[in-house]
């Protein structure tokens, strides 16, 4: 039976399924690598045609354009992440910024609406039980699809099926469209030779020098975090317990490296909440393969949980680090650039786990596109005004392509000396300096 058939009267063409939103409604929208590209459309196009005003746009991790000119005066986009199609808006006080960093099992964050008026989301074709997954990304969409007063959904044939909680029956469902382009593609970031050499030397020292076998993984999506998984093929027993699931945890399930066999939380599974940047090779392996169970994102980075797992080591990238190990991922000084999604419950759960690390890796210096006036990543203080995604006090190794700092148990001295031994060798005399003008290091 095709699906079309199996929802009947709830199959609508995109402007019907649309065209049911007012002036002042809430809508929810599911993030980054599944943003339901034709329905974000067809409601743009909506509100400029219908000359709507007052809509609010929750949109967690944008993958697409809200803040147009000709869209800013008709709506209010809330998001936890300045992604890049929003970026410069958030930067301009033209989109709402809401700093995310606690996550509860089957709650939506403070900051977004509870219970929107709609749910824009995609999902797969339905079973022959009626139940549709939502692909290779969960996130919020168990939870919204609860509380929201109607979900729109635009059908992907070619998505993944996962075990886990990766499924919506049609009956939660009250409007079938199907799609006119593919859910959101994130491409990977342009990678020069001198940062592709700076990811593999933070990664082969942090596979070598601070996972053990037995180890149980959260790797963030940073260029670095993200590019580990290939660099620990020589380990036994890996688990994995983390939010996104990274490119390379395939075949390391596959040659055995990954099994979860010492994991106390989801035992012999790897356990995330989406799949992102994975060519379609990994992704079809992914699919029905009952290693791989992908949950709400509450439930993946609820720090309740989280700490119950022994030997936990959580791997994430930092934008910025001073001298002390206090970290930004999330701005540059004052203005967002990316997000918190998951990292601060990761990496507090990772200090607190038995056996466990938190890692912060990072290129010690960055060469801004276009310019020649290189920077360092390693500060002698954070800017004016900007976000501490991690505390120093829960920051335990920071790695660079210079070595590991090892921060856990050391004095504020021995920190800045630490962190100076691993930054890039041009701005080791001005750390000095301030060094010893802040800490008399």
């Amino acid at each position: 039976m095709a699906w079309q058939d199996q929802v009947r009267e709830k199959f609508v063409d995109v402007e019907s399924a649309i065209a049911s939103i007012g002036s002042g409604q809430v809508v929810h929208v599911t993030p980054y690598t599944t943003t339901p590209m034709t329905l974000c459309n067809a409601l743009k196009d909506h509100i400029i045609k219908a000359g709507l005003t007052d809509i609010r746009i929750d949109h967690p991790a944008s993958a697409f354009s809200w803040t147009d000119p000709e869209l800013r005066s008709a709506l209010r986009l809330k998001d936890n992440y300045a992604t890049p199609p929003n970026r410069e808006a958030c930067h301009e006080g033209a989109m709402d910024y809401l700093p995310v960093g606690i996550w509860k099992s089957w709650e939506i964050p403070s900051g977004f609406d509870p219970n929107p008026d709609v749910f824009l989301l995609p999902v797969s074709t339905p079973n022959e039980l009626g139940y549709c997954s939502f692909g290779s990304g969960v996130w919020l969409s168990k939870t919204v699809s609860k509380s929201a007063k109607r979900v729109i959904a635009e059908v992907h044939p070619e998505f993944i099926r996962t075990h886990g909680e990766n499924f919506i029956h049609i009956d939660e469902i009250d409007l079938f469209v199907e799609p006119r382009a593919q859910a959101a593609v994130e491409p990977p970031p342009p990678t020069s030779a001198e940062d592709i050499a700076a990811t593999e030397a933070i990664c082969t020292q942090v596979a070598v020098e601070l996972i053990n076998d037995g180890d149980t993984l959260q790797m963030g999506v940073g260029t670095v975090s993200a590019a580990l998984a290939p660099f620990l093929d020589f380990r036994n027993d890996l688990g994995v317990q983390t939010e996104l699931i990274t490119g390379g945890v395939v075949d390391l399930v596959a040659k055995g490296v990954v099994t979860g066999a010492r994991k106390s939380w989801h035992p012999g599974k790897v356990v995330g909440s989406a799949c992102v940047v994975l060519p379609d090779e990994e992704l079809s392996r992914i699919n029905e393969n009952p290693v791989f169970e992908l949950y709400d994102f509450g439930y993946t980075d609820d720090l309740r949980r989280l700490i119950q797992q022994e030997n936990f080591v959580a791997v994430n990238n930092a934008l910025q680090i001073d001298l002390t190990g206090q970290l930004s991922a999330e701005a540059l000084d004052h203005r967002p650039y990316t997000g918190v999604g998951g990292q601060t419950v990761f990496m507090l759960a990772a200090a607190y786990s038995k056996g466990g690390k938190s890692i912060s890796v990072l290129p010690s210096s960055a060469l801004p596109t276009g310019t020649t006036q290189r920077l360092s990543r390693i500060v002698p203080t954070l800017g004016t005004g900007a976000a501490v995604t991690v505390p120093r006090t829960y920051v335990d190794y920071v790695v660079t392509e210079f070595g590991i700092a090892q921060m856990k148990g050391k004095t504020l001295k021995e920190r800045a000396a630490a962190m100076i031994e691993i930054a890039h060798p041009e701005f080791a005399e001005e750390l000095k300096s301030e060094a010893r003008r802040l800490y008399g290091a």
